[in-house]
């Protein structure tokens, strides 16, 4: 259900955007790309910015289609977002987790709000500073159960602090982030939330470094904490290695090298990463 009420929903969102075309005023790249939960972020970390390049009194539409491909899995995710006013972003994401070499699937749907506190990511000494929050749930619950998970849907909340520092390196612009999530989610949500026994939230760091090559290129590293929480397997940390191209306001391109550490009893998962997304 969620999945035809997704597409019908860009559909519409693309008819508006049509016959009513977006301001986008910020400086490229500032939106930075779109995360496998549909904000804007790195690919595996959200960052305060918000998606888009809606600057004041504007708005702005992006929508992301993403494959991650290790050893033993694959995940495929779809997202849209709306971003009004610089300030406010909505976004909605579904992902699906083949089990390549176990068979079946997993999926989830994502709701997530993002609101802009303070500061700016250019132009200010404070960082921009963001709360957001993402409602998830998966769509069987059957295999997160039968391995100790307590709940099929969970809630994570997270304050996210972004900055620009410029002519850091080598006269290059340096982008850095760092993201606190409370969160009970088992492999980020896939595998359910909490356990039989312990259902508190856990707090995570998450961090992103970039450097602009261009003004339109970058590299950089991420790292998410994630909660080890299931017995019947190590939950490991997840980072990655990648490359940005903003090819336009209108079109981007994200690839990584990922390393998944161990999933579901399958060590060292370990491949690649590739993002497309449009923005209006």
């Amino acid at each position: 259900m969620f999945r035809n009420i997704f597409i019908i929903s860009l559909f519409i969102v693309a008819g508006i955007s049509l016959s009513a075309h977006a301001d986008t005023s910020k400086v490229i790249a500032t939106g930075g790309a779109t995360t496998i939960e549909g904000t804007a972020g790195g690919g595996i970390v959200p960052w305060a910015v918000i998606n888009g390049y809606a600057s004041s009194d504007q708005w702005s539409v992006t929508a992301m289609n993403t494959q991650v491909s290790v050893d033993d899995f694959t995940l495929h995710a779809v997202g849209a977002s709306l971003s009004i006013d610089n300030r406010f972003e909505l976004s909605l994401a579904k992902q699906t987790f083949d089990l390549d070499t176990m068979g079946g699937k997993l999926g989830q749907d994502i709701i997530g709000v993002k609101y802009k506190l303070a500061g700016e990511l250019l132009y200010s000494t404070l960082p921009q500073i963001s709360l957001g929050m993402q409602y998830k749930r998966v769509d069987d619950f059957g295999i997160p159960q039968a391995v100790g998970a307590r709940s099929d849907w969970g809630l994570d909340v997270y304050l996210a602090a972004s900055k620009v520092y410029f002519d850091a390196i080598a006269g290059r612009n340096l982008v850095t982030n760092l993201t606190l999530r409370a969160t009970k989610a088992n492999q980020t949500g896939l595998l359910g939330f909490g356990t039989e026994t312990n259902n508190d939230y856990h707090l995570q760091a998450e961090a992103s470094i970039a450097l602009l090559l261009t003004d339109n290129v970058a590299v950089g590293y991420e790292y998410k904490q994630k909660p080890d929480q299931l017995g019947f397997a190590k939950e490991d940390d997840w980072q990655d290695i990648f490359a940005a191209w903003f090819i336009n306001k209108h079109v981007s391109l994200v690839g990584a090298y990922v390393d998944l550490g161990s999933i579901a009893g399958f060590e060292q998962q370990k491949g690649w990463y590739l993002s497309i997304e449009g923005t209006l």
